[in-house]
């Protein structure tokens, strides 16, 4: 394609990860089409109250609802999301063209000192930040004397509040760190250490460390372009973690984890293992299962663990499809 073409217009949120990552697919789909590209920064309606508790809110999608608008408008041509931010229903006239290579979806622990979950003192009140149920109920499991409270800003602004005392620490994930600069932390000038979270500390949301990209399913130009940045592995894998979400009837912010890895079989063929999280919002009552099949039916993996988590704990699956 000519370099004279019209820019590739990307939609992204206005925070400086969400750049990075909208900017990761700009130069992808440059370095593609030999078109230029350039980024469309807004704000969403999450991003316009960063003190509301999420939960305060009665709407879904509110980190994508104004960039998904965008598109559908036709003022921007895709939209770059970190996947784990996606309402489990699709949005009518849009289509998910392609979820590129996953980044480390692990959360971490980020303190002053550098603390491993296990090593956090004990001596005294330990303040852990976050505002995901997901990680409060599993961090409240592994430490019943830490206190977490509920942290909200973008990366940087949660970075600066262990930096200044406010916390002791806060649980991010892994991808943002990579994404923005690195995980020694020396793009951020702050006096901070990361120490990675295994699943079975704290298992990360569905689809976390994911990019989805979105474009009109009637735009068979950008359908074609993003097919190319498009990673099936990570597709599948994905898949399975946001259709467990699914059949557990929650959100993209409900307590439940989920990790997906394609591994070969012993004949050869590729099969798909699953590990899944299930918990109240303290970690009161926390439910883990994993379950392998073929990687060529990923909701059928999902779906056969979500009947299995359900099976135990049908009063918080309840819940979730209430919430």
């Amino acid at each position: 394609m000519a370099t004279g073409a019209r820019p590739w217009r990307i939609a992204t949120r206005r925070s400086p990860l969400a750049r990075a990552q909208a900017q990761q697919v700009a130069d992808a789909l440059r370095g593609l089409t030999n078109r230029p590209a350039e980024l469309v920064p807004m704000a969403t309606t999450g991003d316009e109250h960063p003190d509301r508790a999420i939960e305060a809110f009665d709407t879904k999608g509110l980190f994508v609802d104004r960039t998904r608008a965008a598109v559908l408008e036709g003022d921007c041509d895709l939209v770059v999301h970190s996947h784990k931010d996606l309402p489990i229903d699709p949005a009518p006239g849009l289509i998910v063209a392609a979820v590129p290579r996953r980044a480390d979806p692990r959360d971490v622990l980020v303190t002053r000192d550098g603390h491993r979950l296990a090593t956090l003192p004990r001596d005294r009140t330990v303040t852990i930040g976050t505002s995901s149920a997901r990680r409060r109920a599993q961090i409240g499991r592994a430490r019943r004397d830490l206190l977490v409270q509920p942290i909200r800003g973008n990366l940087e602004t949660r970075l600066r509040k262990v930096a200044d005392r406010a916390v002791d620490g806060v649980v991010i994930a892994l991808a943002g760190l990579q994404r923005l600069g690195g995980t020694d932390l020396a793009w951020t000038d702050l006096p901070l250490k990361v120490a990675p979270l295994e699943h079975g500390e704290c298992l990360h949301a569905p689809a976390q460390g994911a990019l989805a990209i979105e474009c009109r399913d009637d735009d068979p130009v950008t359908l074609a372009a993003l097919a190319a940045l498009d990673d099936a592995d990570t597709h599948t894998c994905v898949r399975a973690e946001r259709h467990l979400l699914r059949e557990l009837g929650g959100g993209c912010t409900a307590p439940v984890g989920a990790h997906a890895s394609i591994l070969v079989g012993p004949s050869g063929a590729p099969r798909l293992e699953l590990l899944g999280m299930l918990a109240d919002e303290h970690g009161t009552r926390l439910h883990r299962a994993s379950h392998e099949g073929p990687a060529s039916d990923p909701l059928l993996v999902a779906a056969t663990m979500a009947a299995s988590l359900a099976a135990e704990a049908r009063d918080l699956v309840e819940r979730l499809g209430r919430g």
